[in-house]
């Protein structure tokens, strides 16, 4: 090797060491020290902190939202100072996935829990933004966003998604065995108190909507789902919730994605009347609802 190719070799060496070096700098000294926080001027849309009351199986959720959505900046803004709900009256839990970007890989994923009593509500982990910003990716990946857990009713935060977004939703109905819808919704109760008396930050590989979700499931059922790269893809998702039978299968993987998507049917809503009762009549009847 010629003496001249060795000392660029050498130079790219060093270049790339202190970039590195730089890069681990900025961390240590600018990165680490941030600490998320509680109390700022948050966006409308996550302005207050939900919490959850417990007494026997009851639980009283606190700062619901209970936004009306036309377009994403003309809305009706209400948030519901309590709703009580029986935790042993969960009928079904409905795992969405938002797909926002032609890319089917980038999309949203949260947990929708249905009552006896026709209630309806959604947990979707997001992130906290401050009144203004808008969230990106790259900035998701150091400490810039806190972790929000979003309670709302599904009437929000779903026609959110197919009506004021026009997205491409899809419901799946989850499998649960006995008395694990019970556990389920009082994980994400706790995981909501966890959150408002100690924040954490979002992060855009780790902690996300999806990784999220997976934890809270191997919290109520350790290993239920193994590490899969499409955890961190969510759009791919169903094809692995099917493959573990954590969803309903009505007719193979391409017939249950067809059948799950609402977004199209949901556009026919007349806007009065049971927005999810609405939804749910385009979608398969559960075997246990016969």
């Amino acid at each position: 090797m010629p003496d001249w190719m060795l000392y660029v070799l050498l130079a790219l060496a060093g270049i790339l060491v202190l970039l590195v070096l730089n890069g681990i700098w900025i961390w240590w000294t600018r990165v680490r020290p941030r600490q998320p926080k509680l109390h700022a001027d948050w966006a409308a849309d996550c302005e207050h902190t939900p919490s959850a009351v417990f007494n026997d199986s009851l639980i009283t959720f606190r700062n619901v939202r209970d936004f009306h959505w036309r377009t994403t900046k003309d809305r009706d803004e209400k948030w519901a100072d309590e709703v009580k709900v029986d935790s042993s009256k969960v009928k079904h839990i409905w795992f969405i996935v938002d797909q926002f970007h032609s890319f089917r890989g980038m999309s949203h994923t949260y947990l929708t829990f249905e009552f006896s009593d026709g209630t309806c509500l959604s947990f979707s982990f997001e992130t906290r933004r401050e009144r203004g910003k808008r969230y990106h990716p790259w900035t998701g990946l150091w400490r810039s966003y806190e972790m929000y857990l979003l309670v709302g009713f599904e009437r929000d935060v779903t026609q959110l998604r197919t009506h004021a977004r026009n997205n491409i939703v899809s419901m799946y109905r989850v499998i649960t065995p006995p008395d694990k819808e019970r556990q389920m919704i009082v994980q994400m109760a706790h995981r909501l108190n966890q959150l408002a008396d100690r924040p954490e930050f979002y992060h855009t590989l780790f902690k996300t909507c999806n990784t999220s979700i997976v934890k809270a499931v191997n919290t109520v059922t350790p290993g239920r789902i193994p590490f899969l790269w499409r955890n961190f893809l969510p759009g791919y998702t169903p094809k692995a919730a099917l493959k573990l039978n954590l969803i309903e299968n009505w007719g193979g993987l391409d017939a249950t994605m067809e059948r799950a998507r609402i977004d199209i049917h949901a556009k026919e809503w007349d806007g009065e009347s049971d927005y999810s009762a609405f939804i749910r009549s385009g979608l398969p009847p559960s075997p246990l609802d016969e």
